[in-house]
């Protein structure tokens, strides 16, 4: 019983006493995106003043390394390693496996002026999708993708061209990167070529579950510090990928707006809108 995925939640609740609703997502690599919109929800409508919530993953073993070897997902640029990763690069050829995690505290914002707390940004916004399409690949047209992330926007309330930084899922495959280029497209229009775009997997790699926590921090970062994190290793351009993707260079930048993306196997989308907090 003890390597049931929701035992972890559950062990974390009873060394916190955290009472509120507690489960665990499993949607592939968009599970922590959507564990923080859900998380998010319990809020709103009043069924805790304050959340843990975020994503982990251990995903580098034999087995898993050799699943994803299987289906051609992984990067087999073993000559340069750390160039394996190159997000929207022409001669991107799959993802690199990582692990790690990323957690974050939500709250009311009562709840956190009772506690004293510092609040390093503002959760705005939250949709969730499905391809319904196929096991791994995405739908050709990147219209269920698009909907997540119009759907994060209009729960938030935020028009797209208000929107001043897009961390993308970006993992380095063929297949992800051209079509959520065309999914930004559908929802941003002639703005999707002026919004910065970047892949913080070029850096961290692939984290799967725990990848939508590791770049909603990175949103956070930016907001912060006025700084978007790059697109590294990215070398020669993709004309299927013809957008802004802040090649390999951080750039100073006011950023007010932030929306973070995931797209899981299984057909799971998943964005939220992190805003600076005034």
């Amino acid at each position: 019983p003890m390597m049931i995925a929701n035992l972890a939640a559950g062990q974390i609740s009873i060394w916190l006493k955290a009472l509120g609703p507690n489960f665990t997502v499993v949607t592939a690599c968009a599970s922590a995106t959507n564990a923080i919109g859900e998380a998010f929800k319990v809020i709103q409508r009043g069924d805790a003043d304050c959340v843990i919530t975020g994503g982990t993953e251990a995903a580098v073993t034999p087995m898993s390394m050799a699943g994803f070897c299987a289906m051609k997902a992984m990067s087999t640029r073993n000559d340069e390693p750390q160039k394996a990763s190159r997000p929207f690069d022409r001669d991107r050829d799959g993802f690199v496996l990582s692990e790690g995690a990323g957690i974050l505290v939500l709250e009311t914002l009562e709840h956190a002026q009772a506690r004293g707390a510092r609040i390093y940004g503002e959760l705005a916004g939250y949709g969730c999708t499905a391809d319904a399409y196929h096991i791994t690949a995405p739908a050709p047209d990147g219209s269920r993708a698009a909907r997540a992330m119009a759907l994060a926007l209009q729960d938030g309330g935020i028009l797209p061209e208000e929107v001043d930084y897009i961390n993308a899922h970006g993992t380095s495959t063929d297949l992800n990167d051209k079509l959520e280029t065309l999914a930004i497209k559908k929802v941003f229009g002639d703005h999707a070529y002026r919004v910065p775009v970047s892949s913080t997997k070029s850096m961290t790699g692939h984290l799967l579950g725990a990848a939508g926590a590791v770049e909603a921090i990175a949103c956070v970062l930016a907001i912060n510090h006025g700084i978007i994190p790059p697109t590294i290793n990215y070398e020669n351009p993709d004309p299927d990928c013809d957008l802004d993707y802040v090649p390999n260079q951080a750039r100073p930048a006011q950023v007010e707006v932030a929306l973070s993306n995931s797209f899981g196997f299984g057909g799971h989308n998943a964005s939220i809108v992190i805003k600076s907090f005034r």
